[in-house]
């Protein structure tokens, strides 16, 4: 797979694979909980076939040594494992070492069985596995939602944005600390691998609306892409890269958005501190952007009207003080401190920007 992502050195590549395999690897998620389970019920049928073969041979022994029934002899020697007494003593010598036997065996068989569900109970394996299966079932219920794949930093503010949308979510990432993290916040989270099948399924891919895939490696956010595209086609997948290489990556990957935040924070802030008058900027597409402007003092818009001001542009919105007024009408006259939205292209809006540039002359 790495061989077909130019751009990159053999070794740089080998690199990558040995970065996303090694964090593939630490998959601590329900299968924590689940490879506990496991031991104890392997446990558990461990000390049932023990208890089982000790009972067949007291009872073939008992029934031996002692010339009783099947029946008989099975209920002896149960009797006998358990220490409860309710038999006679027996009268050979095999039979009191069979009885001896049994008592030894049963005993130890007995604390075992009660240390093997004391550690089970005493270190919380049962509660973290309800606890993850009340999650699942939760996420089960879900449909149209969104995957966030990683909850570190980019993840949490995409979240707290998906929130504020009230838009349903789930959380995949591979860390234990993002586990406590989203019960702090009352997130849905798996903890596991993102670009495993099983985990993503268990997220509930097939119902979801997107994947944001925005795990701190490019690497795994490349898998992660992948993985999502090979399990479903039409989904849509937003993806984080942080070198510009990996953006032309994700997109052969499958990606149909690819985010970088350092590229796009770069350019606002160069956007912001070539044109101070601004206060907000959003690519709205190619040839077109809205822009948050404010009306300088002594600017030459002071006291002209939306009309006489806006040109090609269009102006969707004016924020004054607290108060905003959407479209607002063309004979409205301007006044400083006014904040304009407008859209419109590169140059019609550069054009409105230096209109409403504070005069620093005087």
């Amino acid at each position: 797979m790495t061989s077909r992502l130019p751009g990159r050195s053999a070794r740089s590549v080998r690199a990558t694979a040995a970065e996303a395999l090694e964090r593939r690897l630490p998959n601590r998620s329900s299968a924590a909980s689940h490879g506990q389970l496991t031991i104890f019920l392997r446990r558990i049928a461990l000390i049932g076939a023990i208890v089982a073969g000790l009972l067949l041979l007291g009872t073939v022994g008992l029934a031996l040594s002692e010339d009783v029934g099947v029946w008989y002899a099975f209920r002896w020697a149960l009797d006998t494992a358990a220490t409860v007494g309710g038999f006679p003593q027996p009268r050979s010598t095999a039979g009191q070492i069979i009885h001896v036997g049994l008592i030894m065996v049963g005993v130890g068989t007995l604390f075992y069985a009660l240390a093997t569900v004391a550690e089970f109970f005493v270190a919380g394996h049962l509660g973290d596995l309800l606890a993850a299966r009340r999650m699942q079932k939760m996420i089960d219920s879900l449909t149209d939602h969104h995957i966030i794949c990683g909850f570190g930093r980019v993840g949490r503010q995409v979240a707290r944005d998906l929130n504020a949308g009230r838009a349903s979510y789930v959380v995949v990432d591979a860390n234990p600390e993002s586990r406590h993290r989203a019960e702090t916040l009352g997130v849905r989270l798996i903890e596991g691998d993102a670009a495993d099948d099983a985990v993503l399924e268990q997220a509930g891919i097939q119902r979801a609306r997107s994947i944001i895939a925005c795990a701190d490696s490019d690497a795994n956010n490349v898998f992660i892409t992948l993985t999502a595209r090979e399990l479903r086609a039409d989904i849509v997948i937003v993806a984080r890269a942080a070198n510009e290489d990996t953006e032309k990556k994700l997109k052969r990957a499958g990606a149909d958005r690819v985010i970088s935040p350092y590229k796009a924070s770069g350019t606002e802030m160069a956007r912001l501190a070539l044109h101070p008058q601004l206060s907000g900027v959003v690519d709205v597409d190619v040839e077109y952007r809205m822009e948050e402007i404010l009306v300088g003092d002594g600017s030459e818009a002071v006291g002209h009207t939306v009309g006489d001001i806006r040109g090609g542009s269009m102006i969707v919105g004016l924020r004054r003080g607290p108060d905003f007024q959407p479209q607002p009408p063309a004979e409205t006259a301007l006044l400083p401190g006014d904040v304009i939205v407008a859209m419109g292209t590169p140059t019609t809006l550069e054009r409105l920007e230096a209109l409403l540039q504070a005069d620093t002359a005087g």
